[in-house]
């Protein structure tokens, strides 16, 4: 029986099913805006209209990054790292705003995605070493 070298690691795997369940969950959220900036009695429109392209934006840049990555695209690691560095500040200014319980686990998650990320056996598929 031959074993197949070119399996992709499960630190792989499971950064892209972190990246792409992020994906969705900012997916709903700007779903939720759309309906909200339609529903609104009073708004700012403009700034409504901009956090609502932003988190439309976000959505698909992760789900991409998670799928040039499990193509073993070298060039998608960076971009989700910063992606995923981006959520310590957010979760710290939850803490702070009381909101522990949801700034916690994203703090986790940005940390932990970066971990498997920068993992060695991603780095070897990813054609780094």
């Amino acid at each position: 029986m031959a074993i197949d070298s070119d399996q992709t690691p499960v630190t792989l795997r499971w950064a892209v099913f972190l990246l792409r369940g992020q994906a969705v969950a900012v997916g709903l959220i700007a779903a939720w805006l759309v309906v909200a900036d339609f529903t609104a009695t009073t708004t700012d429109l403009v700034s409504a209209l901009m956090v609502t392209a932003f988190a439309i934006g976000a959505a698909i840049a992760l789900w991409a990054l998670g799928s040039a990555l499990l193509r073993r695209r070298a060039g998608a690691r960076a971009p989700a790292i910063v992606l995923q560095l981006m959520l310590l500040p957010i979760g710290w200014f939850m803490i702070q705003g009381g909101l522990g319980w949801l700034g916690v686990p994203l703090i986790a998650l940005g940390l932990g995605v970066t971990w498997l990320l920068v993992s060695p056996p991603t780095t070897r598929a990813l054609g780094f070493e």
